[in-house]
């Protein structure tokens, strides 16, 4: 089997996108042994992110950072990571505009007029790596399942593509692949992450509106964060634990 892997790993080029050191990490991964990364124990970490709404511009560069550092194609309409843009009148909260031009990847062109007493704003959305994944439940094959670091990621040798996560996911955070005709998603950039390294769309983000978590460190600045501000997951109603945390969430936001 880790012949196979390695030899899959050759033929789509992924290794030669990635440092030696990473290269090698994500060899480990895909073969369901972490463990075996270089300085990197599984059981120390509790993956997250979270995103203050606040500081959302709304550029683009995570959308952008994402597609170059994980090889998503760049037709429209796959992205492991995507922004949206909210324009909520006053005079009719439940029902805000919502538009996400190819995902956010050129950003947001002008649109709405200030001072017209209705509030624009962005959400960058992604996986929400569920601690009660609705994906890993329904796999067939077990090829989507969670780490025991709180990713959840897919072995693309096992995936039969055959649909079941991407219409189980609440998010609709997954997509099939149209090369490989395998299921893809947002892996919180997992190569980089066992190395030390936080994830390309947060590294790029210029505001800190994203930012990798780590909620097994007591000394992550995100006990402080949820400690102070109000936080919110999406679809809270669909109970999968979500580990995106939001702070000023408007309630529109679906």
């Amino acid at each position: 089997m880790t012949v196979d892997r390695r030899e899959f790993l050759s033929r789509t080029g992924k290794l030669l996108l990635l440092t030696g050191a990473a290269a090698g990490a994500l060899e480990h991964v895909l073969a369901g042994q972490a463990e075996a990364a270089p300085g990197y124990a599984e059981t120390d970490h509790w993956w997250g992110m979270i995103i203050d709404i606040d500081k959302c511009i709304g550029c683009g560069n995570c959308v952008r950072a994402c597609k170059e550092e994980n090889d998503v194609p760049h037709e429209p309409y796959y992205f492991r990571t995507w922004v949206e843009r909210y324009h909520v009148d006053p005079s009719d909260i439940e029902h805000p505009a919502v538009d996400s031009p190819n995902g956010g990847f050129d950003g947001f062109p002008e649109r709405y007029k200030p001072g017209d007493g209705a509030k624009s704003f962005f959400v960058p959305k992604l996986c929400n790596h569920c601690v009660e994944s609705p994906c890993v439940q329904v796999c067939p094959v077990g090829a989507t399942f969670r780490s025991r670091d709180g990713v959840v990621l897919v072995d693309k040798d096992y995936c039969l593509g055959c649909r079941y996560c991407v219409q189980a996911c609440p998010y609709g955070c997954r997509y099939i692949d149209p090369r490989r005709h395998v299921v893809d998603k947002c892996d919180l950039c997992y190569h980089r992450i066992t190395k030390g390294l936080t994830t390309a769309c947060a590294e790029a983000c210029p505001t800190g509106a994203r930012q990798l978590v780590d909620l097994k460190d007591p000394k992550d600045p995100v006990h402080e964060f949820l400690r102070t501000r109000s936080i919110q997951v999406l679809k809270p109603q669909m109970a999968t634990h979500a580990k995106v945390f939001y702070a000023g969430l408007d309630g529109s936001v679906r």
